[in-house]
């Protein structure tokens, strides 16, 4: 299994790819993030956001695509455009052929870190450990899309196990 973690953002949508190795750990394919211009409207930044995001899709051919859900912003206007970014994301990956599983920070902290109150930090540092990188992944969405990756890992191995039992 192969997942896309995405962590969405119009100036910057962090993404991770993250798959099961043979002895079935967590094994880093790649990150990285997709930036858009603040000079540019936002029908063109939108519009590379979903290029380069299918460029992914279309490069890396993941098996499950999972974002990190928009639960609360202070500032309406990031919250606008994050909406709009996550619009365009579900988009991209439904037109892909994924239903894109979604995870609230909560819930990606608490897979990452067994804390649903994690700092960044914790979280860095344990996506460091389970995915034996040297240094703490950056920027920051970036490390957040392959938490989310994990976070969607761990969901589905649980899945898998429950299934097993029926």
């Amino acid at each position: 299994m192969l997942v896309l973690g995405i962590d969405p953002g119009i100036a910057t949508t962090g993404y991770g790819l993250v798959k099961v190795n043979n002895t079935g750990d967590p094994e880093l394919v790649a990150y990285g993030v997709i930036s858009t211009s603040a000079t540019s409207s936002t029908s063109k930044r939108l519009l590379k956001l979903f290029e380069d995001l299918n460029q992914l899709i279309q490069r890396y051919e993941p098996t499950e695509c999972a974002m990190e859900k928009l639960f609360f912003q202070k500032n309406i206007k990031t919250a606008m455009t994050v909406s709009e970014a996550r619009g365009v994301i579900g988009l991209c990956v439904s037109l892909a052929g994924y239903e894109p599983a979604e995870y609230t920070p909560n819930e990606i902290k608490q897979a990452v870190t067994s804390n649903g109150n994690a700092s960044k930090t914790q979280v860095q540092e344990m996506v460091k450990f389970i995915l034996n990188m040297d240094e703490t992944p950056k920027p920051d969405d970036a490390a957040d899309a392959l938490a989310i990756a994990i976070c969607h890992l761990s969901h589905a191995q649980y899945h898998r196990l429950i299934n097993q039992t029926d």
